[in-house]
C-alpha cells in the first residue's frame, strides 16, 4: 500500500491524497459505504459502482464470521469474489459490535466471551483469532482489535481499557506478521487509537500506536454519544500526533458536518452507517438540507429529491413520488433513498477533495456547513 499527499488546504489541516491498494486506488478524502452482511443493504453491485461510485466498501467481521462464516468465505476466493466487488475492501475488527452486545458478552485480557445475537450460541474472540478471521475473509485493509468504550466512560476504566487495546494490538501485530494473505493479495493491518474523551489518555493512545509503524492508522471510540465538539477535540489531539504521511480513519462519522470538520483536522477517511440506515426510515440528505420524505408536505412536490446532485436517481424521481413509495411500504422506497443519500455522501466527499486540489476549502466548509443540518 502506497499514500500520496497531492495538495493540503492552506488555512486548515485538510488534504488530498491517493491511497493504493491491490484492488485499486482511492481518492481521500473518502467516504465509505457500509456493507455489513456482504451487502450495502438495497444497493446493487452496479449501483455502488456505476451510480453511486463507490472506490472501497466496509464488511463486518463479527457478522461474516457468523453468517455465512469463514468457511464459506474461504471457500467463495474472499469476500471480494463471494460479493462480486473488485474494488478495495475494509473490515472492521468486530469490536464494536461485541461492544453492543451488553449482557451477552464478557472481556477479559485474552479475549472476549460472547453469545450470538441470531441464536445465542457462544463464541469467543481473541486478537489473534480476529487477525486469522480477516485474513480468511481477505479484505484489504483488516482492523486490529479493540475495546470500544461507551460514552459516558469513567476515567480509570477507559484508561484501562486504552492499555488493554495495546495489549490487544501488539497480539495482532505478532499474528499478522506471522501469517501470509491467503487470497494472492496483500493486507494492510491498522490499529485503533482509543482514550474516551480524555486529552491525555487520546494523545498517549496516539503515540503509542504512532510507534508501531503501520501503514495506516485509525480512531475508534468517537461518535457514541458525545458532543460534537469533543469529537472534534478529540480528533484534534490524536490528528497532531499520528504521521501525516500516513491515511488516518476516523470510525463511525457520521454527519455530513462531522465529516466536513474532520476533514479540515485531517481525517482522510470515514465510514458510517447513517446515510443508508437513516434512508431506509425516510431521512436524506441534500445540498439543501435534511429532508423527512415521510411528511405530509411533500406529497405534492414534484421537485427532483435533489435537484443539485450529480446522481441520476436523485435528479430522476420526484419528492412527491419517493414519499409515495414509502406511504405504500414499496421495497423500492428504500432502494432509491439510499442510493440518494450514499450518492449525496460521496459528492461531499469528493467536493472536499476538488476544493482542497483548489485552494479554498476552508471557505468552502464553512459557507456549506450550515446548510447540511438544515431541517427542510
Amino acid at each position: 500500500m502506497s499514500f500520496i499527499i497531492e495538495k493540503k488546504d492552506p488555512e486548515s489541516s485538510g488534504r488530498a491524497g491517493i491511497l493504493s491498494t491491490d484492488h485499486g486506488d482511492i481518492l481521500t478524502p473518502i467516504f465509505m459505504p457500509v456493507g455489513t452482511q456482504a451487502t450495502v443493504k438495497a444497493v446493487h453491485i452496479n449501483e455502488l459502482n456505476n451510480e453511486i461510485g463507490a472506490q472501497i466498501i466496509l464488511g463486518n467481521t463479527y457478522h461474516l464470521y457468523l453468517r455465512p462464516g469463514t468457511e464459506i468465505l474461504e471457500k467463495a476466493g474472499g469476500l471480494h469474489r463471494f460479493m462480486g466487488w473488485n474494488k478495495p475492501m475494509l473490515t472492521d475488527s468486530g469490536g464494536f459490535q461485541v461492544y453492543s452486545l451488553k449482557g451477552m458478552r464478557k472481556i477479559t485480557e485474552k479475549g472476549v466471551k460472547f453469545q450470538s445475537h441470531i441464536d445465542g450460541s457462544r463464541h469467543f474472540f481473541t486478537p489473534e483469532s480476529i487477525m486469522d478471521i480477516q485474513r480468511q475473509i481477505g479484505a484489504d485493509i483488516i482492523m486490529a482489535f479493540d475495546e470500544c468504550t461507551p460514552y459516558p466512560c469513567e476515567f480509570n476504566y477507559a484508561r484501562r481499557s486504552m492499555h488493554m487495546t495495546h495489549r490487544w494490538l501488539k497480539r495482532c501485530i505478532d499474528r499478522f506478521d506471522s501469517t501470509e494473505p491467503i487470497h494472492n493479495y496483500k493486507q494492510i493491518l491498522a490499529p485503533i487509537v482509543q482514550g474516551s474523551t480524555y486529552p491525555e489518555l487520546r494523545k498517549e493512545s496516539a503515540h503509542f500506536i504512532a510507534e508501531q509503524g503501520r501503514e495506516i492508522n485509525a480512531i475508534g471510540g468517537l461518535s457514541v454519544g458525545e458532543p460534537h465538539a469533543d469529537m472534534y477535540a478529540m480528533t484534534a489531539e490524536v490528528t497532531a500526533i499520528l504521521p501525516a504521511e500516513k491515511p488516518r480513519y476516523l470510525m463511525g462519522v457520521g454527519l455530513p458536518e462531522n465529516i466536513l470538520e474532520s476533514i479540515a483536522l485531517g481525517i482522510d477517511m470515514f465510514d458510517c452507517v447513517l446515510p443508508s440506515r437513516n434512508a431506509r426510515h425516510g431521512m436524506l440528505y441534500t445540498w439543501e438540507g435534511v429532508i423527512n420524505i415521510k411528511n405530509a408536505k411533500w406529497k405534492d412536490c414534484f421537485d427532483p429529491i435533489d435537484e443539485k446532485s450529480k446522481s441520476g436517481t436523485s435528479r430522476l424521481h420526484t419528492r412527491a413520488y419517493l414519499r409515495h413509495l414509502f406511504q405504500v411500504k414499496e421495497l423500492l422506497a428504500a432502494q432509491i433513498a439510499t442510493l440518494h443519500n450514499l450518492a449525496f455522501f460521496l459528492e461531499l466527499v469528493e467536493e472536499a477533495r476538488r476544493h482542497i486540489m483548489e485552494g479554498d476549502f476552508h471557505n468552502w466548509k464553512t459557507s456549506i456547513v450550515p446548510n447540511l443540518n438544515h431541517r427542510l
